[in-house]
């Protein structure tokens, strides 16, 4: 019997090797939970561009690289932090001033269509939407969509329903699937075969990976081969479905991962006010991102107090006693 190759690399590596310019590319976590921050980052640092990004419902992962520069284009439900940001700052610039092309869908729609990327189907069909400017209203012209062979004809397709009225349902919604170039997750374990295992809520993660040409996944722990086979039940993906494995402890920071450690409240509401203006992100850029080689670096450069704060507690899988304002 063959046995599963390592897939074990630097993120450096993995991000130089998957992930090129106009890529199409989707990354996992929700709001300020798991984000695939390291990677962001690295994403960042190395300068990729053009990127045509799909997220669910995603926070500070959107912002900072559309802040950084590196989206052109954005299908997504939401795009926010919370009470830090309750519309991501620079996503928000970045339309307002005609840099960012978005198409915007509802979250129920979105999950569909990751879905039916991972089902190998064309479209999946729903009622999200009816009667809504979301299916009136097109964030990408249809000459764009023309353009690009990765882009379906249409934005989604309101027909009727063929089966006849036996439901009560006349007209239906169909969604185009996603198929990314490429997925980022952030989770908690992984061996470096690709077994990944996702403690708490997995949110619209394992479509998002099963729907993906190619899977990077950064995990908190990386274990021994055959740990996370003791408990089957509990693990989302297998190894085939994985591309890289990277061990990047506090790799979703500064957003949560479940049992390991919170959101930082003190890093996103200092972030909250460097992202207002031009100037002062362009120096949060440099001095967060581009003077660190790497994101252990960055990690090194915070106060181990601060981290100890949001350190999560065993019991309950978050950081008891925190400070959330």
């Amino acid at each position: 019997m063959n046995q599963p190759s390592d897939k074990l690399m630097s993120l450096k590596d993995a991000i130089e090797r998957f992930v090129a310019d106009r890529a199409h590319i989707s990354i996992g976590g929700f709001t300020i939970n798991r984000n695939p921050m390291a990677a962001v980052y690295e994403i960042i640092r190395q300068k990729k561009r053009n990127l045509h990004l799909y997220a669910h419902s995603n926070g500070q992962a959107v912002d900072e690289l559309v802040g950084g520069g590196c989206v052109s284009r954005l299908e997504i439900a939401y795009a926010g932090s919370g009470r830090f940001a309750p519309t991501c700052i620079r996503f928000r610039k970045a339309v307002e001033q005609g840099r960012l092309q978005v198409e915007d869908y509802s979250n129920y729609q979105m999950t569909l269509r990751f879905m039916a990327g991972a089902m190998g189907v064309p479209f999946l069909p729903c009622r999200s939407g009816l009667a809504t400017d979301i299916a009136n209203t097109w964030g990408f012209p249809a000459s764009l969509r023309q353009s690009d062979p990765k882009l379906p004809d249409h934005k989604l397709v309101v027909t009727e329903n063929p089966f006849g009225t036996w439901c009560d349902t006349t007209k239906v919604v169909l969604v185009p699937a996603i198929v990314p170039d490429v997925t980022i997750l952030h989770v908690q374990e992984a061996d470096s075969h690709g077994l990944v295992r996702i403690e708490g809520l997995t949110f619209a993660d394992i479509e998002q990976a099963k729907a993906a040409r190619r899977l990077i996944v950064t995990c908190e722990k990386l274990v021994e081969t055959g740990r996370l086979k003791q408990r089957p039940d509990a693990n989302q993906l297998p190894p085939f479905c994985v591309d890289a494995v990277v061990h990047v402890p506090w790799g979703a920071y500064p957003t949560a991962c479940y049992r390991h450690y919170d959101y930082d409240p003190v890093f996103l509401n200092r972030y909250k006010q460097e992202a207002a203006g031009d100037e002062s992100y362009r120096q949060y850029l440099e001095d967060w991102i581009f003077s660190h080689k790497d994101h252990k670096a960055m990690m090194d450069s915070i106060d181990k107090d601060r981290l100890a704060s949001i350190t999560a507690d065993g019991r309950t899988g978050y950081a008891s006693g925190l400070e959330r304002r």
